[in-house]
């Protein structure tokens, strides 16, 4: 609970990844990926209930073990390619015994989310925002980038918009890391996302950021805990 709001986080993981299978359950710092994210909910003081969407048998079991509640599985019509988080999010609400005031999303490829990281979020939300999510600073801007037409020849990606030759000259731009999104539960329901121009930033740096969906991801993750490991040695 904060500021009277009661707070309820629910970590969606589904069995079905194709860019990294059983990515959830893979290990990570002598722990699977999935007690990562229960791990940061149940120590941030502020959430009064952590459950699991999910609709894999081993998911469910490394999440219970990390101590996460499992009300339910989740649909196998919800667990597809193309289903929606949101639609994901709503159905976990419904499926409660009871209501609370504000939803935390927590993806559970966000390792390195910190409870101090959900604690900044929801103090948003406490201060008057409908919703927060967090951001990551982005390495290039926007305006460098480039499609490819069906021949493999450059097209700029946005035409209009001038074309920095430095960095520094550009404008600032965050993109969502996946890691946190919060939002009053009401709120959520009625517009079935998080952004809106009322959305409320909380900024992580890069190395807090990362978002496992690869092979490659899940590699600088380790190096990032055996750097860490060995500094923390030294």
């Amino acid at each position: 609970m904060i500021e009277g709001l009661t707070v309820l986080a629910v970590i969606v993981a589904r069995g079905g990844s194709k860019g990294l299978p059983r990515k959830n359950v893979l290990d990570l710092g002598g722990k699977p990926l999935i007690a990562w994210s229960v791990e940061a909910a149940k120590a941030t003081p502020a959430i009064d209930r952590v459950i699991l969407s999910s609709d894999d048998a081993e998911i469910i079991a490394a999440a219970t073990a990390a101590g996460c509640e499992v009300p339910f599985v989740r649909p196998v019509e919800l667990a597809t390619d193309t289903a929606s988080v949101h639609d994901v999010l709503v159905h976990a609400l419904d499926r409660l015994d009871r209501t609370y005031d504000v939803v935390v999303l927590l993806q559970a490829t966000s390792p390195f989310r910190t409870p101090n990281d959900i604690d900044a979020c929801l103090a948003l939300i406490a201060g008057g925002a409908p919703a927060a999510m967090s951001v990551v600073l982005a390495a290039k801007p926007p305006q460098w980038y480039y499609t490819l037409n069906a021949s493999g020849c450059l097209r700029r990606a946005f035409e209009s918009a001038a074309q920095p030759d430095r960095r520094q000259d550009a404008p600032t731009y965050y993109y969502p890391n996946g890691a946190v999104y919060a939002a009053r539960t009401a709120w959520y329901r009625e517009h079935r996302n998080f952004s809106s121009p009322e959305t409320m930033a909380h900024i992580m740096p890069a190395e807090r950021s990362i978002d496992i969906d690869s092979g490659l991801d899940l590699a600088l993750a380790r190096t990032l805990l055996k750097d860490i490991k060995m500094g923390a040695a030294s």
